[in-house]
């Protein structure tokens, strides 16, 4: 329980830290973000820009044919005149004219006779207060104001001075908009601001008149609701707190059509071009420095701007930020359900789960951007997933190698490797604290080891008993048994723990018979070294035994099993002198065995009734029976003990 409950809250805890940085607009998420909004842009790549808007660029070739800029406004009034006469339906002008020139009255009549000319002015937001009253100006203010104590909340950008045109032009034209635009802080323009403060009126950006007069609405159409949107005609634009919208954006630069100033003045323009369209004038040539930088371009030229935004309005595509709360929640949903789950898989399964989980998440970002015109926000949500994987898996690294370490250093003295890797895989295989388990027990004894210690010099004692202990203690690793301890010159193992082993007897018996084979081979080997060979009885028991860690915490602890069916195995062993057996079993023992020696699963045995004995600490009386091999081919046979006297043992 432990072992998912701690990581998961983990996860939940790390979940609620990224909503309360999604909450308080965390400085370097917002960042990222920002930049995962542009990527989008990068996937989605070049998209098709409405017919009703093109560009007439001010390019590098218009000003190596007519020179350099600024031109004269006799030539700009040239411009203006071909456009009128090829029925553009507005002029979008963005080229500041603030200073007087000796053909503004050429330029100004131009402007006149088309009727459908915007001319740009700029807001000044950080030099002195400088009010100017100017009927025209006002004239082109946003007539209506709705919920205007928003203001109050979410104040509305607002300039303390502003460039005009001149006089002359300014009267001519049919209508001034600003032409201010506000980059983010890492100088990439993404927001398009519809409205504008000014000595406490609110003004439209140039792209919404062009919009308002290619619809052919008059200003009374414009109505501004605080801190929610724009009301153009029939159509409502909604907007940020301050007024501003996310810039749809076609593509790169040279995305919307673009026509050279030259090709114009040359008569190389077919007037399909132009008819019924909002024509922009601005520059697009590198020399004149009127470059931005967008999500879809390093280096686009403010116009094409200028036409992204008029064409997003006339066709009505805009995008949307997802409301903070929504990405708070899905903040809170995905890291929960994502630390629900990444808790019971193991690691690389889970590195693979993880990356596919921020996929399905940027997966759908990219789906609601693209088709809903959406933006979710992608960073909390990934990077607290992605944090949450490395944090959990660190935990787990951490926790489970130390008790990896600890589970090694506990059992890889009484098991093979292969059973200390499959409790650590499997820990919950291995309680180590006490606990009940059936278990068989194999007790071994060298016969006569004091008579052969007190006879050989204490060298040759060692050598042997080494050689003798390691090739059984091989063997019960043979048969995954657990080696419990050494006891001088006697073997205590068992089958059944720590890993349970449903075939406990029958894996004792088969490793019993094992040890019998090799201590034949051993004793011919020392005779035929001129040593004195080693004899050695083997005693099994099976039954309810208490299995766990025993000793003194943090001094000395030993895995072993300890209660009566332990004694009992014990007493077994010592018959063996007795009833000059190899090796002895109990009742218990047989009835795990007695199918298997009947469909001959278990070799060519033959299991002989010794006696029913009642072996010191034991009240009730227990039928021995010995075990050996029979040639084979021959049928295995079990001979049951006869009914008569129990017989009371008092030694060992």
């Amino acid at each position: 329980m432990k072992k998912v409950l701690v990581p998961t809250l983990i996860g939940i805890g790390l979940t609620l830290l990224f909503s309360l940085l999604a909450i308080i607009r965390f400085v370097p998420f917002e960042r990222l973000e920002l930049l995962l909004y542009d990527i989008r842009y990068s996937i989605h790549g070049k998209t098709t820009p409405p017919k009703e808007v093109v560009i007439l660029g001010i390019d590098d070739r218009s000003l190596e044919k007519y020179g350099r800029w600024p031109w004269d406004r006799r030539k700009v009034a040239t411009i203006i005149d071909k456009l009128s006469r090829m029925g553009a339906r507005v002029v979008l002008v963005d080229i500041i004219f603030s200073e007087p020139s000796k053909d503004d009255d050429i330029l100004a009549k131009s402007i006149k006779r088309a009727g459908n000319v915007i001319l740009p002015i700029v807001f000044d937001f950080k030099g002195e207060p400088r009010i100017i009253q100017d009927d025209t100006l006002f004239d082109n203010a946003i007539p209506m104001i709705r919920k205007a104590d928003n203001f109050k909340i979410f104040p509305p950008l607002s300039a303390s001075s502003i460039l005009l045109p001149v006089k002359k032009l300014s009267q001519s034209a049919k209508a001034l908009a600003y032409i201010n635009m506000f980059p983010d802080k890492d100088g990439v323009l993404r927001w398009e601001a519809l409205s504008i403060e000014y000595n406490g009126e609110m003004y439209p950006s140039i792209d919404l008149q062009a919009a308002r007069l290619y619809r052919d609405l008059p200003n009374e159409a414009l109505t501004l609701q605080a801190a929610e949107g724009i009301q153009l005609g029939d159509n409502f634009i909604p907007t940020d707190f301050w007024g501003r919208i996310l810039i749809h954006y076609y593509g790169p630069e040279r995305t919307i059509p673009s026509i050279s100033v030259a090709d114009l003045l040359e008569n190389k323009v077919e007037p399909s071009m132009i008819k019924d369209r909002v024509v922009l004038l601005g520059a697009t040539a590198v020399g004149i420095y009127d470059l931005r930088v967008t999500p879809t371009s390093p280096a686009m030229p403010g116009i094409e701007k200028h036409a992204n935004v008029v064409a997003s309005i006339l066709n009505n595509q805009f995008i949307s930020k997802l409301k903070n709360i929504w990405n708070v929640f899905i903040v809170l949903i995905s890291g929960i359900l994502f630390s629900l789950i990444i808790v019971r898989i193991k690691a690389i399964v889970g590195a693979v789960f993880a990356f596919g989980f921020i996929a399905i998440l940027y997966g759908i970002g990219n789906y609601l951007f693209f088709s809903k015109g959406l933006w979710m926000d992608l960073s909390y949500s990934g990077n607290n997933i992605l944090i949450t994987y490395f944090v959990i898996t660190a935990y787990r690294y951490a926790t489970e190698e130390r008790y990896a370490r600890q589970i090694r250093g506990m059992f890889s003295s009484y098991v093979t490797e292969k059973v200390v890797n499959e409790l650590i895989k499997n820990p919950e295989l291995a309680k180590l604290g006490g606990e009940r388990r059936e278990v068989t027990v194999l007790f071994s004894d060298v016969r006569g080891f004091t008579t052969f210690s007190e006879k050989h010099s204490p060298e040759q004692v060692v050598a042997i008993l080494n050689e003798y202990l390691g090739e059984m203690t091989h063997i019960i690793f043979q048969w995954d048994g657990t080696l419990d301890k050494f006891v001088g010159d006697e073997i205590v193992a068992f089958w059944g723990a720590p890993i349970p082993q449903e075939k406990h007897a029958e894996l004792s018996i088969k490793c019993a018979l094992h040890m019998t084979r090799r201590l034949t081979e051993l004793q011919e080997k020392w005779r035929s070294e001129g040593k004195v060979p080693l004899a050695a009885g083997f005693g099994l028991n099976t039954g309810e035994v208490i299995v766990g860690n025993i000793g003194a915490e943090g001094k000395k602890m030993d895995y072993t099993v300890i209660g009566d069916n332990v004694n009992l195995g014990a007493r077994v062993e010592g018959l063996t002198r007795k009833y000059d057996a190899d090796i002895i079993i109990t009742q218990a023992t047989l009835d795990k065995i007695r199918d298997l020696l009947a469909g001959g699963d278990l070799g060519h045995l033959k299991v002989t009734g010794l006696d029913m004995v009642a072996v010191k600490g034991k009240a009730e009386p227990v039928c021995i029976y010995g075990i050996s091999s029979m040639p084979p081919g021959e049928k295995s046979i079990i001979i049951e003990c006869e009914t008569k006297e129990v017989v009371q043992m008092t030694e060992k």
